[in-house]
């Protein structure tokens, strides 16, 4: 099914900027800046399904904690249904009133949650699994009976695949499976009513004939409880199953950056920027699509530092397209072909004077035998 992008979105980045200070080792003066996430700008819809993927270390997860509001911008802003979300938290006081604001921030808070990569370490050890599951009805729908929230909880255990539900509802996180913990993750946050869901590395921790499985549950669930999912992962494979069915986008980061983003057709099948085709050469079972290709389609290997990022386009450094004008200039992400697909490389404009520029010298360490896989 395809999501509409006619209506407003329910979240908005504008313009994002993270940045940490880190101090330097071994006593050394000063600090360095970490640039996490550079000048990024996203929305998600209604029922929608968008997946981040990029390397480890690409800012992916700092971008989805941003989106939520957990992480605080250094730059730009977050827009709740068109609702800053900072600047309501400042608003709201102590007691999380609204003031002359649309939605609180308890209410922005309840909407926007999280499914972390260890779900057994987001899950309080101490309590049972039907406790975990009551804690969000008791908060946010306190008029409901003990009944009622117990018929709630079995009834989602046994959709899950969690029977007999009354046996699971007794049990305790660490007598659990790493995907039943994720599926208890899973109702725990749905059971919030949210409009999105940060999904971080959700089904990294589980064997690969359950990733596919737990996916089309969330999807499944999705249509139940009509929320959105930002999913974070480093495998273009698993994002693409999620998206293809639900009629999302792929989101592919770079040093902090996103630099290509449209349908998983559009990705998979006809990739514009370089960085996304190394991605694709990488990921084993998409690999086919790049033909005999032995050596990874790479420059160098090596990542810059996000400390200290290149000048111009950030990925001139391992990109064999480089030429001198991507080491001075940055490009925007722009709709290049009027189909959706934004895509942050001078390739892509005709008349650029990237054409007329001469190429990089050839890196006397490009990229040889293995390379790293992203799974």
């Amino acid at each position: 099914m395809s999501r509409a992008r006619d209506d407003d979105p329910l979240l908005s980045l504008r313009d994002v900027s993270v940045h940490f200070h880190k101090e330097r080792l071994f006593g050394l003066a000063g600090s360095e800046t970490v640039h996490a996430v550079d000048d990024v700008s996203l929305d998600v819809y209604e029922n929608d399904v968008v997946a981040l993927v990029g390397e480890s270390g690409c800012g992916k997860t700092t971008l989805g904690k941003t989106a939520i509001g957990i992480q605080r911008p250094t730059d730009g802003s977050v827009l709740y249904r068109g609702q800053d979300i900072w600047e309501t938290k400042a608003k709201s006081g102590l007691f999380g009133g609204r003031g002359d604001d649309e939605h609180s921030a308890k209410e922005i808070r309840r909407s926007l949650q999280m499914i972390h990569q260890d779900p057994g370490s987001s899950l309080n050890a101490n309590y049972t699994i039907e406790s975990i599951l009551s804690a969000p009805l008791e908060r946010w729908q306190p008029e409901m009976t003990e009944a009622d929230r117990r018929a709630r909880i079995y009834g989602l255990l046994d959709y899950v695949g969690m029977t007999p539900a009354k046996d699971f509802a007794g049990r305790y996180p660490h007598q659990l499976s790493g995907g039943e913990q994720q599926r208890v993750a899973l109702i725990r946050a749905l059971l919030m009513n949210p409009d999105l869901i940060l999904a971080d590395e959700a089904i990294s921790a589980l064997d690969v004939s359950l990733r596919a499985e737990m996916m089309d549950l969330m999807l499944e669930l999705q249509e139940q409880f009509d929320t959105s999912f930002l999913f974070i992962s480093h495998n273009l494979a698993n994002a693409k199953h999620l998206t293809q069915r639900a009629g999302g986008r792929i989101g592919i980061m770079y040093l902090g950056e996103l630099v290509e983003i449209g349908t998983p057709e559009q990705i998979i099948h006809d990739p514009q920027h370089p960085y996304t085709k190394v991605l694709l050469w990488a990921t084993s079972d998409l690999r086919n699509r790049t033909g005999d290709i032995e050596t990874p389609p790479v420059r160098s290997l090596d990542i810059p530092e996000p400390t200290d990022p290149p000048s111009g386009c950030r990925f001139h450094t391992r990109c064999l397209d480089a030429r001198t004008v991507c080491t001075r200039d940055c490009p925007s992400l722009e709709d290049h072909d009027g189909d959706g697909r934004r895509t942050a490389c001078f390739r892509g404009e005709a008349n650029h004077e990237y054409w007329d520029s001469e190429p990089l010298a050839d890196d006397a360490d490009a990229a040889e035998g293995s390379a790293v896989e992203i799974d």
